[in-house]
């Protein structure tokens, strides 16, 4: 498609978009009486308006069946999570029984290294990329001292090669082969938070597999955001928030995955609680822990049903628009943002580079765009002009178009204030 660079053609996309009335289902903050441009969905997704009717129906049935909404409400307090098995399984391409939620993120992923990360002799060591968001460098950090290991011998970290901003996916390959045996666990995001790099879980997994690892992911900026295949590749255990593209509200609670390769294993570490526990036999307040058959063996808490109501109105919304049509439409959104970042660029005669890969099949829903020559006066402008977008240090904003709410003429009018900031200053 060759694109232009008008408010007409903008619109003439969303005329054709199928999945515009989703937009509507959203809530917009405004500015000056205007819906924002909201490109921060990689951070926090917008609310869903069908979300208050789940968290009142929760609240309905806490005032009026009080401990009783466990067993009589109309989506039983005991069974909720059990709801997500299906839409989320689709969602991260797994079998229901592999997929659950609990807790939140880096909470989940220390769990799941209780199980996956068990170093012995040499084999000690994890692999991770450079400028990893910070929570996974303090989690795996904490965790090789936990084991008595250095973290400077036991962190093998992946690098960008000199002036390159995204790492290459044969250096990540080859890290892996170099190490070898004495490689423990592979632990990475799916795609990178700075950057929005997309890496090649399926290769990277079976690389790691290959040389005797354990291959897990922090999904945090892909699920709900880029196809997985999940069971598929054959990943041992995966965990994602939910608040970002899945729009579930503020740090609310994680998904995880664990292969049902694992499951049959009941005596794979973990640390267990009652939630965990066999669910036929739970309530028999048993000494010994016998874990249900799934990743809901690795449940440890009563759940948060307040906190999953709205993650369980924004997976039904998934589930109507499945993740092919998501995905379509992202590439074509991204790439006419990207469009329309090129054709500003001629225009004021400045110099954006996009560090995002070109590559769509590594790329997702966001630009990385490190605007030489500008500051931060640049992103508070926009801000001020009603574009919800996000800063990183030194002067990298971050765009993300989400398709369930994006429209291609925010992409448009996004370029136009983009040019008035520039201008201005």
């Amino acid at each position: 498609m060759t694109f232009q660079n008008t408010k007409e053609f903008a619109r003439s996309l969303d005329a054709q978009d199928a999945l515009s009335k989703y937009r509507n289902e959203f809530i917009f903050p405004k500015v000056g009486g205007k819906n924002v441009i909201y490109f921060t969905g990689n951070s926090l997704g917008l609310q869903p308006k069908r979300t208050k009717a789940f968290v009142d129906e929760v609240m309905d049935d806490w005032a009026n069946l009080a401990v009783e909404g466990h067993f009589y409400a109309e989506k039983p307090w005991w069974d909720y999570h059990e709801r997500f098995a299906n839409p989320l399984s689709k969602i991260v391409g797994a079998k229901p029984s592999e997929v659950t939620v609990m807790n939140t993120l880096t909470i989940n992923l220390h769990l799941l290294m209780v199980s996956f990360y068990q170093p012995q002799g040499k084999r000690y060591k994890i692999l991770c990329e450079a400028k990893a968001f910070p929570s996974d460098q303090y989690m795996i950090q904490s965790q090789v001292r936990h084991h008595g290991y250095d973290p400077k011998d036991a962190i093998v970290e992946i690098q960008r090669r000199e002036g390159e901003h995204n790492i290459r996916h044969e250096d990540i390959i080859a890290k892996i082969n170099e190490v070898g045996d004495g490689l423990a666990l592979v632990l990475i995001g799916g795609v990178n938070y700075y950057t929005g790099q997309v890496f090649d879980i399926e290769k990277i997994t079976k690389a790691g597999h290959e040389v005797g690892a354990k291959v897990g992911w922090d999904l945090a900026h892909a699920a709900g955001n880029i196809k997985l295949e999940l069971h598929e590749w054959n990943v041992d255990f995966a965990a994602w928030c939910s608040y970002k593209y899945m729009n579930s509200g503020p740090g609310n609670a994680s998904g995880c995955f664990v292969h049902e390769k694992h499951h049959g294993n009941k005596d794979l570490v973990r640390f267990a609680g009652w939630w965990g526990h066999n669910k036929e036999r739970r309530f028999k307040m048993e000494p010994d822990f016998d874990p249900v058959n799934g990743a809901d063996g690795w449940q440890v808490s009563n759940l948060p049903i307040l906190s999953l109501a709205p993650y369980l109105a924004s997976v039904e919304m998934f589930a109507e628009v499945g993740m092919d049509a998501l995905i379509e439409k992202r590439n074509n959104i991204t790439a006419y943002l990207e469009f329309i970042l090129h054709e500003i660029d001629k225009e004021v005669d400045s110099t954006f580079e996009v560090i995002t890969p070109t590559n769509p099949e590594e790329r997702a829903s966001q630009l990385s765009v490190f605007l030489h020559g500008e500051g931060r006066a640049l992103f508070d402008y926009l801000m001020k002009n009603g574009v919800i977008t996000d800063w990183r240090e030194p002067n990298v904003i971050r765009l993300a178009p989400v398709p369930l709410y994006c429209s291609y003429e925010d992409m448009y009018d996004f370029g136009q204030i983009l040019k008035q900031g520039i201008l201005s200053h």
